[in-house]
């Protein structure tokens, strides 16, 4: 008996062509579109994405199905991204849709169903219960995938980890797929067309409040702490020839602090704290030494991860930039993915 196993389509090139690869293996493919999000005010182009990825599943003759989550996004991403801006953090819906539908709702809706697995387009290799480096390492997604426990990696396939992307776009070409060519989905889904912070500044009201130089000499106003992240530079409303980073952020005093030029020492750090750590097969034992990142696509840095009393203190080797609370931090070692926790 063949096993099963659920194959979110997402529309696009990626999961296209991991559907494909499980039915070319000998599994039973069931293709399912999730609908995540559903607002006239911020369109997502989710109806064009269903119909690619139905004319997918019709091509490979597997059966094909939408399950909306729209509700449950909302109140999970969503909502937990507008409440991490107005609290002064920066936050990863990506991490949480991976936490809450994709490896939580859809995977638990999937065994229900009489699953043995769930599958995804992401890049990134499963070796047993553990996830490892994607093969296209410019395209490796295992920083989003850190909440994931060792019981949802055993339980989830991930095709295309063996692949690069030229690899399954060409793949995707000999099939005839219509989403061979299609572009990446860039950024959050919901936000549509429109900026990130156009999206806040509906639901988190404005402010106005004073920018200050590292020395304390104010040099311009904001409309909100709230919608600056650590590391920006553009959207200060700040003239004068130099370019200034926010360095820090002071909600209750809605009060933002940028450093002067690129170089300035107050935006380097070499330490910081990690809460809400979690461990995919365990934690290992404390201090380590291990490779980190703290954004996507950030070359992996050496660094000593030790315990710190319900949090993780973690010392990097060497300086590093913009240090964003409320982003992740994703920990490595000789290319596992260990775990990794949020920036506090």
């Amino acid at each position: 008996m063949k096993e099963r196993v659920v194959v979110g389509m997402s529309g696009g090139v990626d999961s296209s062509v991991a559907a494909a690869l499980l039915k070319q293996k000998g599994y039973e493919v069931i293709g399912v579109y999730m609908k995540n999000w559903a607002d006239p005010k911020y369109p997502c182009p989710w109806e064009e994405d269903r119909r690619d990825a139905m004319r997918v599943a019709a091509l490979l003759d597997i059966p094909f199905q939408t399950w909306d989550f729209s509700k449950e996004y909302r109140e999970q991403v969503v909502s937990y991204m507008i409440r991490e801006y107005a609290a002064g953090r920066t936050p990863n819906p990506d991490v949480m849709c991976n936490r809450e539908i994709k490896f939580g709702l859809f995977l638990q809706k999937a065994l229900s169903l009489g699953a043995d697995y769930v599958a995804t387009g992401h890049y990134v290799r499963r070796v047993g219960s553990t996830l490892c480096v994607a093969k296209d390492r410019n395209k490796d997604q295992s920083y989003f995938l850190w909440t994931l426990t060792e019981d949802e990696v055993s339980k989830s396939l991930f095709p295309i980890g063996e692949y690069t992307k030229p690899e399954v776009r060409a793949m995707a070409a000999e099939w005839g797929f219509p989403t061979a060519l299609k572009p990446d989905s860039q950024g959050v889904c919901f936000v549509g067309e429109i900026d990130v912070t156009e999206f806040l500044r509906g639901h988190i009201p404005s402010r106005r409040g004073k920018v200050l130089t590292t020395g304390g000499k104010e040099i311009g106003e904001h409309d909100g702490a709230e919608f600056y992240t650590i590391g920006q530079r553009h959207g200060l409303g700040v003239g004068g020839g130099i370019p200034y980073y926010v360095t820090k952020k002071d909600i209750a005093a809605n009060t933002i602090v940028v450093a002067e030029g690129p170089h300035d020492d107050a935006l380097f750090g070499r330490e910081l704290v990690a809460t809400e750590v979690s461990w995919i097969n365990g934690a290992p034992e404390l201090p380590i030494d291990i490779e980190a990142r703290i954004r996507y696509r950030q070359p992996l840095v050496r660094a000593r991860v030790e315990p710190g009393g319900g949090s993780l203190r973690v010392v990097f080797q060497d300086d590093q930039r913009a240090i964003t609370p409320g982003q992740s931090v994703v920990f490595y070692k000789d290319g596992v993915m260990l775990g990794g926790g949020v920036i506090a």
